[in-house]
């Protein structure tokens, strides 16, 4: 619950709150909502986001570029990993299991506060009982994901079939749906089941755009100007067993990586994660090497930097991320194998050409903006 010196704040400033529901599932999730709320308070400063996620305040703090009130609630599962690149289905199924056991009083219990605060809409990337959540508060649910979890668990056999079935039950409640690119169909068929979100918007690629101009960011890291770089980036939960020592292969390199665990190593520099973001750092880099996930490939492509990306199993999202890397980006597709053994050649080798490199919307941070801005206001109109 919020302290009394936030209550305080939310009646002196007499804001519109707008419950910004994120997925418990990394980060990525968390950083492209982020994005859109950063673009709707520059339309309108009067939008209090609540970020209602177990992600870390500091990261809130990074990327969110205005007032937002923190809850921290976990409202799905996700996926279960050990680290950016696995899947513990076991655990993940134990988790689904604990957590459809209480998910009815999690709603109760958001849908109360929901009320409480005058919430007039919930925005979700993209947990399933958001949608139950808004209903039981009387007020509309929109999402905004390039897929639904039933379309990650139905690739996980038989065990998961009833959470399947659930999940899509909860999306079907969604009043809205913007799809954002790189996405499943996310509609059920006889052929495929996949995610039933009855009413859909396709909006172009959202996510987050650098800060600061390269040369700001170069003279305030200390960088070399004339020396090749590539950043290491895997989300919020690495990569187990990085294969650190390949960099001594790369004496004239400049490697950055967000890792505190990383070893101490003369062309490898730690960066702060309270401090800067990798899209800060990607128009300095030769390379981001990086998993296919939405948030960073976004980044990648929104500043136009080379993405070398490995492959995982066990996230069925990750072909269409791929394919569409492979589409608008400048790229490289590494196997685990060629990561995790081989020789790194593709660091010194071109980057395979986009297939259609201006062929993707940009503009999907305004496209969600304008229509909660809209919404928002013919509410107060009303």
């Amino acid at each position: 619950m919020f302290s009394s010196v936030q209550r305080k704040c939310i009646s002196t400033m007499n804001p519109v709150p707008l419950y910004v529901a994120a997925t418990a599932h990394g980060f990525g999730h968390v950083t492209r909502l982020a994005a859109v709320v950063n673009a709707l308070l520059r339309r309108d400063p009067h939008v209090l986001p609540i970020f209602v996620t177990p992600a870390p305040r500091w990261l809130l703090e990074r990327y969110v570029e205005g007032k937002f009130l923190h809850r921290p609630r976990a409202l799905d599962v996700g996926v279960v990993q050990p680290d950016g690149l696995q899947a513990d289905l076991p655990a993940t199924l134990a988790a689904l299991k604990a957590f459809k056991a209480s998910a009815a009083e999690l709603i109760r219990e958001e849908a109360d506060f929901i009320r409480a605060q005058g919430v007039p809409l919930v925005l979700a990337d993209v947990p399933p009982i958001a949608a139950a959540i808004a209903q039981a508060a009387g007020i509309p649910c929109w999402m905004a994901s390039n897929f639904g979890w039933d379309f990650i668990y139905q690739e996980y056999g038989p065990e998961f079939q009833p959470f399947v079935a659930w999940v899509r039950e909860l999306y079907g409640q969604c009043d809205l749906l913007f799809r954002l690119p790189f996405s499943e169909s996310m509609v059920a068929s006889a052929v495929r089941s996949t995610s039933a979100f009855p009413r859909q918007q396709e909006v172009g690629l959202t996510g987050s755009d650098p800060r600061y101009p390269p040369e700001e960011v170069a003279a305030q890291l200390g960088l070399h100007p004339d020396q090749p770089r590539a950043l290491f980036t895997f989300g919020g939960l690495g990569v187990r067993g990085f294969p650190y020592e390949r960099l001594q292969d790369f004496p004239d390199w400049q490697f950055l990586t967000f890792d505190p665990e990383a070893p101490p190593l003369p062309n490898l520099r730690v960066l702060d994660g309270r401090v800067w973001r990798p899209v800060d750092v990607m128009p300095l880099c030769r390379w981001v090497v990086s998993k296919p996930g939405y948030g960073t490939l976004a980044e990648a492509l929104r500043s136009r930097t080379p993405m070398a990306c490995v492959t995982r199993s066990g996230f069925a999202e990750s072909p269409l991320l791929v394919e569409g890397l492979q589409r608008y980006g400048w790229h490289r597709i590494l196997s685990p194998e060629e990561f995790f053994q081989g020789s790194w050649d593709f660091l010194r080798d071109p980057a395979h050409p986009p297939q259609r490199p201006d062929g993707l919307d940009l503009q999907g941070n305004e496209t969600l903006a304008a229509a909660l801005e809209a919404f928002l206001r013919g509410r107060d109109a009303g």
